[in-house]
């Protein structure tokens, strides 16, 4: 059965950021274009205004907390996919997933849409988290989520698991990017050390995961052997977390180098960031879903220098293997990173295959090829 137009909804806690959200605003952007109705169901935010921009709809309803009476919605959100004959239900979070799922399991077999669900980390493995294995189809975004899953979830057939990794637009992250002079001027105003300096950067927020222990570590190394490099660590502080970022600060003071390490905080133009830095760290202490950061900075054809685990490892495998590092090992870590800043590793090459496009191109498929079939087929 070819059809024609789908209606799809998404649903997640909110719109405010994030990797999730972002791609939920690229898919529904992708319908409305491909002539498709597009609803997202959240608690709002400040996305919203984006995705309505863009041609879909937004209902608000707040299916994201944790709480009993979150249970009130299963009702309305039953009443609301009978009524607008939705095509897939899409779910991207687990607490949205539990009151949408049991929304879908209430209708009539015949009449249900079809169920999507996107696996976007490493989850604790539960029965609360299993819920996001119930699709009919399952997206993981790396092979690596695939294999946890497997693991983890025995009762999961292996071929409802469609792997579809996250994707950029090079054309926002083109290789060999310059940032304007409009940006370069304040950008060393700011932080005139940096001019002509060699510079590391570890972007990410300020948790225990994101390894800025090793990056500090990483940086005395270097200066033990002679290189005055610059480290920049580019994340905002978790207010639940304050005291971390201040432990932070202070091995950045034990280990003098309060004058080779900046903490510039969230920013806005990491882009650019990257674009000025000699490596690019990441540095996760576990193993994680995928590497956006990773792939925008080999995108734009900066080298990096990854712990060779998760989605992470996937990502440097297929585009980067010289910058592979096994985690925690300190030695290896700052010989690698000191062999990129010498000009003996491997340039990184222009072009990849984890594109915007082809992540788009392979969610509407698989929303299509889903729809073409009865329902409760």
């Amino acid at each position: 059965m070819a059809i024609d137009a789908m209606t799809v909804v998404q649903v997640l806690p909110a719109l405010e950021s994030g990797g999730v959200e972002r791609g939920t605003l690229e898919v529904a952007k992708a319908l409305v274009e491909g002539g498709h109705r597009s609803i997202v169901i959240s608690a709002g935010g400040r996305l919203v205004e984006q995705l309505q921009f863009d041609g879909s709809e937004h209902i608000r309803i707040d299916v994201g907390r944790k709480s009993l009476l979150t249970a009130r919605h299963i009702r309305p959100l039953r009443r609301l996919l009978q009524r607008e004959q939705v095509d897939i239900l899409h779910l991207r979070s687990r607490m949205p997933a539990w009151i949408a799922y049991l929304a879908w399991k209430g209708m009539p077999a015949g009449n249900r849409p079809h169920l999507v669900t996107t696996v976007h980390g490493l989850y604790s493995v539960s029965r609360y988290s299993e819920i996001m294995t119930r699709g009919e189809k399952v997206i993981a975004v790396s092979d690596t989520v695939r294999d946890f899953l497997l693991e983890h979830y025995p009762r999961l057939n292996p071929e409802r698991i469609v792997v579809i990794p996250r994707g950029i637009d090079p054309d926002r992250y083109p290789y060999g990017y310059q940032p304007p002079q409009g940006w370069l001027g304040p950008w060393y105003t700011e932080y005139p050390q940096l001019q002509s300096a060699q510079v590391l950067t570890l972007p990410g927020r300020l948790t225990r995961l994101k390894g800025h222990r090793d990056f500090i570590d990483l940086i005395a190394a270097l200066h033990r052997n002679g290189k005055r490099v610059y480290g920049l660590i580019v994340g905002g502080e978790d207010p639940r977390r304050k005291r971390y970022a201040g432990e932070i600060r202070q091995h950045i003071q034990a280990s003098g180098l309060g004058d080779y390490i900046i903490m510039t905080g969230a920013r806005q133009d990491l882009k650019a960031i990257y674009a000025v830095s000699d490596v690019v760290l990441s540095l996760s202490g576990k193993p994680e879903s995928f590497g956006r950061t990773v792939l925008e900075a080999l995108s734009l054809g900066r080298p990096v220098v990854a712990y060779d685990h998760g989605g992470v490892g996937e990502i440097m495998q297929t585009l980067y293997p010289d910058g592979r590092v096994a985690p925690g090992q300190l030695v290896e870590l700052t010989q690698k990173v000191s062999g990129i800043l010498e000009g003996q590793a491997a340039p990184v090459h222009e072009g990849h295959s984890y594109t915007l496009a082809g992540m788009l191109d392979a969610t509407l498929g698989l929303y299509r090829s889903l729809a073409e079939t009865a329902p409760g087929a």
